[in-house]
């Protein structure tokens, strides 16, 4: 196992900017390093991670000034994802390298039994073997979309070859997906979306329903960002994203539907939300118990309209510089100080 390991941390400190794109989304590169604020995500700049070996040390190893801490990218990896077992940690590992699962023991026999069909369970296996978006389909889909800034977006994986089943008498298909992790407030997943995509017209697939979600959703979301005292939270993916290009620091969720949206679990921490509407009945409905819900939790609600459907339609017709000012016009003046991008 220990040899394992160390094969693994060494195959990651090659890859070691992608490793941290991925994981350490909250951070930049400068130099030859790798800030962020620790080995949680967090935006800041008080841990470093080496990008290229030097005759400092090699690859892969960081050090958080701020507490002391150290280790190698297999600690970002167990950390940033929240995960406790070693095996956790090294299949996760080896989705992102693309590497085969492990051979068992002689004599031992791992056969893996089938999850139950749209359970937790089978949700989990799928974002493991899943991929990071980088470079792939779903970047250039959000990018179509008007999606570029990418940080904070580790939820977020990518599957050449998901199934789909337009139903219980038709046979299945395979289609490029997004594929984006829903997870409790502990970070645990419980769920997955998918948004089946068109590899030719870097859009959603031409099929009867290009969304599904599967596992337990009531309560739980896809998350951008760690959570704390603000945050905003909308329904869909790519509307969240949206009102991230101008508002990147912000931690944000979607929930994926209005219902959901009006369910959401409130972190302890919460002091104020961000409601981000959708322009439709829908969207006023979870406005308004959303709303409610939060003011029973003393936590301030303020809601943020679009101007057309939702944000995804505004940044793509109005543009970015449109949306930033729909944005600064309905962000409290101490969060447009605290989260807001700076015009290019």
């Amino acid at each position: 196992m220990a040899e394992a390991l160390h094969e693994l941390a060494r195959r990651l400190a090659n890859q070691a900017e992608a490793v941290c794109r991925q994981y350490l989304s909250s951070g930049r590169r400068e130099g030859g390093y790798w800030l962020v604020g620790d080995v949680r995500n967090t935006p800041g700049r008080s841990m470093y991670v080496r990008l290229k070996d030097t005759p400092k040390g090699p690859a892969g190893k960081w050090t958080d000034a701020a507490t002391g801490q150290h280790g190698d990218l297999l600690d970002v990896i167990r950390e940033s994802c929240s995960l406790i077992d070693f095996k956790d940690v090294a299949d996760e590992a080896r989705t992102f390298l693309s590497m085969p699962a492990p051979e068992p023991e002689p004599g031992l026999h791992h056969r893996q039994s089938p999850a139950p069909h749209g359970s937790p369970e089978a949700a989990r296996r799928l974002v493991r073997m899943s991929k990071p978006i980088y470079g792939t389909l779903v970047q250039a889909y959000l990018r179509e979309r008007g999606i570029t800034d990418l940080r904070g977006t580790g939820s977020l994986h990518f599957h050449p070859h998901c199934y789909y089943r337009p139903d219980d008498h038709s046979s299945t298909e395979t289609w490029p997906a997004m594929i984006a992790a829903v997870t409790d407030l502990d970070g645990k997943t419980t769920g997955a979306h998918r948004t089946w995509l068109d590899p030719h017209r870097r859009d959603k697939a031409p099929i009867d329903t290009p969304r599904r979600a599967m596992g337990d959703l009531l309560g739980n979301a896809v998350r951008f960002g760690i959570g704390g005292e603000v945050m905003a939270a909308g329904e869909g993916i790519e509307t969240v994203l949206s009102l991230r290009q101008v508002l990147p620091d912000m931690p944000m969720l979607a929930a994926l539907s209005a219902a959901h949206l009006a369910a959401i679990l409130f972190p302890d921490m919460l002091r104020r939300l961000y409601i981000v509407r959708d322009n439709d009945p829908a969207g006023d409905g979870a406005r308004d118990t959303l709303i409610e819900r939060a003011n029973a939790a003393g936590i301030e609600a303020i809601v943020i309209s679009p101007e057309l459907d939702d944000f995804n339609e505004d940044l793509r017709t109005l543009g970015l510089d449109a949306l930033r000012m729909e944005a600064r016009l309905q962000v409290a003046p101490q969060d447009v100080a605290r989260f807001m991008a700076l015009a290019a």
